[in-house]
C-alpha cells in the first residue's frame, strides 16, 4: 500500500516566505517567531487554501502508535473492507441505469469503480489544470488581493495565457512571485 505524504504548507508574514514543510515543521516556525496572531497567513501547499493557525481538526499530526490517551475509546473493527480503503455511500440513480450496472461484468459497484478510473485517466490533465488554477487563485486573492495589477493576473490565470500571467505578477514581492509559480506551474497548457 503506498505511503501517504504528510500534508505540507507555507506561511507568509505579508508578502515575506517565513517558513515551509509539514505543518509540524512549520507550526514550530511560527512558535520561534514570536508572532501575533492575525500577523501571517499561512497556506495548503495542495489546494491554496489559506489554514488557520493552531491547525484546524485533521491537520495537527497523529500520535505515535505506541501512546494511547486515556480519554479516546479502543478502536473497533468495522464490517466492510476498510483494509481495502473501500468507503460505502449512497448513490441515486434512475431505474434505467441500476439495470445497466447490473448487467455489468462485476456487478454494479464494479462498474462503477471501472467508470471512474476512466473518466479520471481521460481527464487528468484538465482536471490538473483546474486545481492548479483555483489553488492560485486562492493564494493570490488571500495574500495579492491589493497588489497592482491582481485583476489582470487572475484574468490571465483563468484564460491560460501564461506570458500576460507571468508578466502582470512580475512587480510582485519575489516570494509571492515565486510561490504562485510554484502553485501554477501545471495552470497553463504546454
Amino acid at each position: 500500500m503506498p505511503k501517504q505524504n504528510a500534508p505540507l504548507c507555507t506561511a507568509f508574514v505579508r508578502h515575506q516566505r517565513v517558513a515551509a514543510g509539514d505543518y509540524c515543521a512549520v507550526a514550530a516556525a511560527l512558535a520561534g517567531l514570536d508572532l501575533t496572531a492575525g500577523s501571517f497567513l499561512v497556506f495548503d501547499d495542495a489546494t491554496g487554501t489559506q489554514v488557520d493557525f493552531p491547525w484546524p481538526t485533521g491537520y495537527a499530526p497523529e500520535p505515535p502508535a505506541s501512546v494511547v490517551s486515556d480519554d479516546e475509546p479502543p478502536v473497533t473493527s468495522s464490517v466492510g473492507r476498510p483494509k481495502l480503503g473501500v468507503v460505502a455511500r449512497e448513490v441515486t440513480l434512475l431505474p434505467r441505469h441500476w439495470e445497466w450496472l447490473g448487467q455489468q461484468r462485476g456487478g454494479a459497484s464494479a462498474a462503477l469503480r471501472r467508470l471512474v478510473d476512466e473518466a479520471r485517466n481521460a481527464h487528468a490533465a484538465r482536471d490538473q489544470s483546474r486545481q492548479a488554477k483555483e489553488a492560485s487563485y486562492r493564494f493570490m486573492s488571500a495574500i495579492g488581493g491589493d497588489l497592482p495589477g491582481f485583476e489582470d493576473a487572475s484574468r490571465a490565470l483563468f484564460a491560460e495565457e501564461a506570458a500576460a500571467f507571468a508578466t502582470t505578477i512580475a512587480h510582485w514581492p519575489i516570494d509571492v512571485q515565486t510561490y504562485l509559480a510554484w502553485l501554477s506551474r501545471n495552470a497553463f497548457p504546454v
